[in-house]
């Protein structure tokens, strides 16, 4: 398979690598100093263009990736607010082809599969409450992150008496704190920590006056995400359409 890189730096390395080892190309890498390669012939003969960037930048890559009908696998978060009724018109019926996660890690996968579990028994017992705390790296720059956004929105879900989920905190290594903590009863308090160099950090807690029940995945490092992101690009290659990892990990 031939892939695009769109981002090079410390995932789009590894990425880079994780796919050389599994016998595919890599024809083009774009990053900020040459975005002029989006219109190259090499770029144009990727089979699937694989972008971890920014919030900012994400939309805007798949139009460009789309211009050329090269399909997209991308871990950005922070666009959806914006741009989500437009990918979903883009994609519609497979005419452009997106797979889209908040984290691509075999692992987090499976964490999602067991919140949802988890938060389905939960339902019964309304003395436990229930708050959702990540943890990363300092230079991430959304808060929450991408994924403690999907895994509340699983747990609002399948709990009667949350309603939504609310952004609490951000605590900072040099002991500054954005936000706030306070919420409604029924809102589903998602607090964040920027901490050194963390992969990834997210635990979900339910608390009641006779006990606690704590689930964590804690990455070890970006190999997870980017293993993930290699694999959703060769599930993309003979898929079309708003993917996203329930397709890929039927669980």
């Amino acid at each position: 398979m031939k892939i695009a890189l769109i981002g090079y730096g410390k995932m789009g390395h590894m990425i880079e690598q994780i796919a050389l080892s599994r016998g595919h190309q890599i024809v083009c890498k774009i990053d900020v100093n040459n975005q002029q390669d989006f219109d190259s012939p090499e770029f144009a003969s990727a089979d699937v263009a694989i972008e971890f960037t920014n919030p900012t930048a994400a939309y805007d890559n798949y139009l460009k990736a789309f211009k050329h009908n090269v399909k997209v696998v991308s871990g950005s978060t922070g666009w959806m607010k914006d741009h989500k009724a437009d990918v979903e018109a883009l994609t519609k019926d497979g005419k452009q082809t997106l797979f889209w996660a908040s984290n691509f890690s075999i692992g987090v996968a499976i964490f999602s599969a067991v919140n949802r579990y988890l938060a389905k028994i939960m339902n019964q017992f309304p003395q436990y409450d229930v708050e959702l705390e990540e943890t990363h790296h300092i230079h991430k720059l959304d808060a929450p992150s991408g994924t403690a956004i999907t895994l509340a929105e699983e747990i609002v879900n399948d709990i009667d008496r949350k309603t939504s989920w609310k952004k609490g905190t951000t605590r900072w290594d040099d002991g500054h704190v954005d936000g706030s903590d306070d919420h409604k009863p029924d809102e589903l308090l998602v607090k964040s920590i920027r901490h050194e160099e963390v992969p990834g950090i997210h635990t979900i807690r339910y608390d009641s006056e006779a006990d606690e029940i704590t689930i964590t995945h804690n990455a070890h490092s970006r190999k997870g995400f980017a293993l993930g992101a290699v694999l959703a690009a060769e599930y993309t290659l003979n898929h079309t359409g708003l993917l996203t990892t329930s397709d890929l990990f039927k669980f």
